[in-house]
């Protein structure tokens, strides 16, 4: 499928998402939130990838809405709103729920939905020079791409709503500190580590990674006895996998285990 707005291909078994709208600070419309939705569905459902790594072109990450193209609509902008919304909410949760695991490679900044989109990711690897900023309410608009979801879990409640509601802009080692972000590194070394970190990955057991996450996800809203009989049947379904049984042989038999993500 080709896209307009992103860069997809996959190497290695690692597919290369890359928001492609430098000019527009790689900013989101219909048309980037449709490719988006394309590109992970693509993901989900091609066996031969098993890690995901998402960043931006350009200068930074993601600048949120394309606020040019919405003040163009007028009337017709909570039409608008709702279709790319759509589009971009599809996309984020399917990557939450796919088996690959998705890992945001994040420069100069992530702001509204780009945060969003960042803050989604599995695992966050920020440039040292990256700022985040919710930004919605700025412009007198409210959060979405899964923001008012993740931001709470991963923040607490009090700094959710102080970032919500203040718009303040937090620095990378600032991120980091708060949870938003797994590691920071220089700029020039960005890729490189996103890159290890998926290459380890995608030779990882792909379904039971995959069902790992749902699990920690699952675990928000679940009782204590209904989380653990998830658990229970996860891992009893985990273990007719041949990657389950060459995990085990190979801990056994002293080895770097094979994973074929089967």
């Amino acid at each position: 499928m080709e896209y307009s707005t992103l860069l997809f291909d996959v190497r290695d078994n690692i597919a290369h998402i890359t928001l492609n709208r430098p000019q527009a600070a790689n900013s989101i419309n219909e048309e980037m939130s449709r490719d988006l939705m394309h590109a992970v569905l693509r993901c989900d459902e091609d066996p031969e990838i098993r890690a995901v790594i998402l960043s931006g072109a350009g200068k930074i990450f993601c600048g949120g809405g394309d606020l040019k193209d919405f003040r163009g609509r007028g009337q017709n902008l909570p039409y608008y709103l709702k279709e790319v919304t759509t589009y971009l909410h599809a996309a984020m949760s399917r990557m939450m729920r796919m088996d690959p695991p998705v890992v945001g490679a994040v420069h100069g900044a992530a702001a509204g939905a780009g945060m969003s989109l960042a803050i989604a990711c599995d695992i966050v690897i920020a440039a040292e020079t990256t700022r985040f900023t919710v930004a919605y309410t700025r412009i007198g608009l409210t959060p979405d791409g899964s923001a008012s979801y993740f931001l709470p879990r991963i923040v607490g409640l009090r700094r959710a709503l102080e970032l919500t509601l203040t718009n303040r802009m937090l620095s990378a080692q600032e991120a980091l500190e708060w949870g938003i972000v797994t590691r920071v590194v220089p700029e020039d070394e960005l890729l490189i580590q996103a890159e290890a970190i998926a290459r380890q990955l995608a030779a990882g057991p792909t379904r039971a990674l995959g069902v790992s996450k749902r699990l920690l996800h699952s675990g928000w809203t679940e009782t204590l006895e209904t989380q653990m009989e998830h658990e229970s049947q996860s891992i009893a379904n985990s273990a007719r996998t041949a990657d389950a049984r060459e995990g085990m042989a190979a801990f056994l038999e002293k080895r770097s285990p094979k994973f074929k993500g089967k």
